[in-house]
């Protein structure tokens, strides 16, 4: 022993520099990632999809066929010319129908059959007996996320508020002077002729987390592929005898079995590819098995699942490997401290400011989450989300297998092996 007491390690600088540099680099870039993508929504919004329908029939109105329909949705996509921040899509009742279906709007406006006929009679004799408010529908999405919801909710309730005023002063002036023997509640009807309601255009089941049990299932799914892999990257290295295991007060050593590192991730990924059957089995079945969670197409949301953990993992175990140590924060950052803001589940990308939109395109989390909410909410269609979901979860394999056994392979041309913990541990080196 040489009496150093091991609290004098305190006293070193380095250990307080690169620990205080490493926790707090990841301190700040946690809290810019997190709260820069969802400080301000609706100013960044941007192109965010909403259906606008015209069913009006139309009626005719001194002689002439008028259809007040056609008047509003040119008018909303006239407004909006310019200001980006809502995308009107023109569309028919069976249309928007399939869109919502499929979570490519995030809500929509609908003008009924009877709209003009329904305005046109509030300036008839009838107006004085208060005839029935016609009506504007903004249907909403849940399905493709609260928030974005939300924000289409706000968007289409304002757009039919301000048309159902525009519409009130043509009545108004139509009107003129005889509206001054209409009764008051009548007056104010013409003011504002067009009652708004909102629906849910996308029912969900009850245990769907208001939209939002896809992205908990797929960020289960990526944290345990995350963690597992520095289980199994930990687990493959006391194996090869290259670290201790410690269990509570027991250390456990084995011998060295060396290995390069191009090997040590294949075993690695070949344990990953295998235990991904028994923890995506796992999180299926805790998920809906335990605790309920609305699903169909159990099996293939299981091979999902699966294919899913494989992937992540594979890909943290890539990291893991190439940076080492550091490898662990990297995985950290790109699986959950860049894909959590970017997953288009708690805030829609067309609400997200320039950046986070650039990663969201590639970022592991989003990729999956769009898979797994097609499979729970949409049927299973493959242009909902699923066909992006398999495509990018093979080019994600490919780009970690590419990138870590090209890294690794460089790190052992050179001559960068790894170096046993005890000098001694080659000694009793058991035979490969």
């Amino acid at each position: 022993m040489n009496g150093i007491h091991p609290f004098r390690v305190l006293r070193a600088k380095p250990l307080w520099i690169a620990s205080g540099v490493i926790t707090g680099v990841l301190a700040l870039l946690f809290a810019v990632l997190y709260v820069g993508a969802n400080i301000d929504p609706a100013g960044h919004m941007k192109n965010l999809p909403v259906g606008l329908v015209n069913a009006d029939k139309g009626a005719a109105v001194g002689g002439k066929q008028v259809n007040l329909g056609a008047q509003i949705t040119s008018s909303i996509k006239k407004s909006t010319v310019g200001g980006d921040k809502v995308d009107w899509k023109v569309m028919d009742e069976r249309e928007v129908k399939e869109e919502l279906g499929k979570g490519k709007l995030y809500g929509a406006l609908v003008v009924p059959a009877d709209f003009t006929s329904s305005v046109t009679a509030l300036t008839g004799t009838a107006a004085a007996e208060t005839p029935a408010r016609p009506a504007l529908t903004v249907l909403t999405n849940q399905s493709a996320g609260s928030l974005g919801s939300s924000l289409a909710r706000v968007a289409t309730t304002q757009a039919a508020e301000n048309a159902s005023h525009h519409i009130g002063k043509e009545l108004t002036a139509r009107i003129g002077p005889a509206q001054a023997k209409l009764p008051a509640a009548a007056r104010v009807l013409l003011a504002d002729p067009a009652a708004v309601t909102v629906k849910d255009g996308h029912p969900l089941d009850s245990h769907s987390g208001l939209g939002l049990t896809a992205f908990y299932y797929a960020l289960a799914l990526v944290v345990v592929g995350m963690l597992s892999a520095n289980v199994i990257s930990g687990q493959v290295d006391h194996a090869l005898g290259y670290t201790h295991n410690d269990l509570g007060p027991l250390r456990l050593h084995r011998p060295l079995i060396r290995a390069t590192r191009v090997q040590t991730l294949a075993i690695s990924s070949t344990l990953m590819a295998a235990l991904s059957l028994l923890m995506g089995t796992l999180v299926m079945v805790g998920a809906v098995g335990i605790m309920g969670m609305d699903a169909s197409h159990l099996p293939l949301l299981w091979l999902y699942s699966v294919c899913a953990v494989a992937v992540s993992g594979i890909g943290a175990l890539t990291l893991l490997a190439v940076f080492g140590t550091p490898g662990m924060l990297v995985a950290t950052l790109v699986f959950i401290g860049m894909a959590v803001p970017t997953a288009n589940a708690t805030t829609p990308i067309q609400a997200l400011p320039g950046f986070y939109r650039f990663l969201a395109e590639f970022e592991p989390l989003r990729q999956i989450a769009g898979g797994i909410r097609a499979i729970l909410y949409y049927g299973a269609q493959g242009d909902a989300g699923l066909t992006r979901g398999w495509v990018m979860m093979a080019v994600g394999l490919v780009a970690a297998a590419l990138f870590g056994f090209g890294v690794l392979g460089w790190y052992d041309r050179k001559g960068l092996h790894r170096v046993p913990a005890e000098t001694d541990a080659e000694k009793n080196a058991a035979p490969v």
